[in-house]
């Protein structure tokens, strides 16, 4: 069998490392983008792995990052076959209310990160996706980019910058799946994840679960030995949760 390749970014914890240690598991070689230096788990994690698992600094905001993360790739593989862009940063700062005073650096940072930096990464790792097999770009989003269902009164930085994500991802969808490119747009659910600076208790899904999900979803339809059924038709695009419940634009 032959191995293939992945990048993922935000691989530090939470969704991330849990997308990474799957396909650890499924025995995928997989460059980690890294954010948090000083956070534990992925050293421990390439010492089960030290074969499989590459661990690249990676900050989705930065073009430089984002070039030399590339690189650093490439000399290591000729083709990569899975992008997932899973990066993604919320706020802290106070948008309850339009009548509250707007931080709007804080919202361009949001927007460097969840919006434009899948874009800088999926620009950058595409001549090496060209040389793969699977040629597939997986985008983790949210509800909250959903208008046609999100509920929500507040959180403009986050709520518009998946917005915007959903929509770059349509507009490389009608470009590049002529071409062969394969797509998928996730809203994970509910986690219990650091975004927030500290781990969320309160939440309904170990970051594991949703990964177990979104492996099944992101990898479905194309890898050889697969033989499962897959209702996935490549030349629509969607986005779907954990359940595999599609989601409204």
């Amino acid at each position: 069998m032959s191995t293939y390749h992945a990048v993922i970014t935000g691989a530090d914890r939470g969704l991330g490392f849990a997308l990474a240690e799957g396909l650890l598991e499924r025995g995928w070689r997989v460059f980690a983008g890294s954010y948090l230096p000083d956070w534990p788990q992925l050293g421990e994690l390439q010492e089960r792995y030290p074969d499989l698992l590459i661990v690249l600094p990676l900050d989705v905001s930065s073009d430089s990052s984002v070039l030399a993360a590339a690189a650093a790739v490439e000399e290591r593989t000729r083709s990569l076959d899975l992008l997932i862009n899973n990066a993604g940063v919320i706020t802290d700062k106070n948008e309850d209310s339009i009548r509250t005073s707007q931080d709007y650096d804080e919202m361009i940072r949001l927007y460097q990160v969840n919006a434009l930096g899948p874009i800088r990464t999926s620009e950058a790792f595409l001549p090496l996706l060209e040389r793969g097999e699977l040629k597939r770009l997986c985008f983790v989003s949210s509800e909250a980019g959903s208008i046609g269902k999100a509920e929500r009164t507040a959180w403009f930085a986050y709520c518009m910058s998946k917005a915007a994500l959903n929509r770059g991802v349509r507009l490389l969808f009608d470009r590049r799946r002529p071409e062969g490119f394969t797509f998928r747009l996730y809203h994970p659910g509910w986690m219990r994840t650091y975004m927030s600076g500290e781990r969320n208790t309160e939440a309904e899904l170990e970051p594991s679960e949703s990964a177990a999900s979104a492996l099944e979803y992101f990898l479905g339809s194309a890898l050889p030995w697969d033989d499962k059924p897959h209702a996935i038709d490549e030349d629509e695009l969607v986005m779907r949760d954990w359940q595999g419940r599609e989601w409204p634009w």
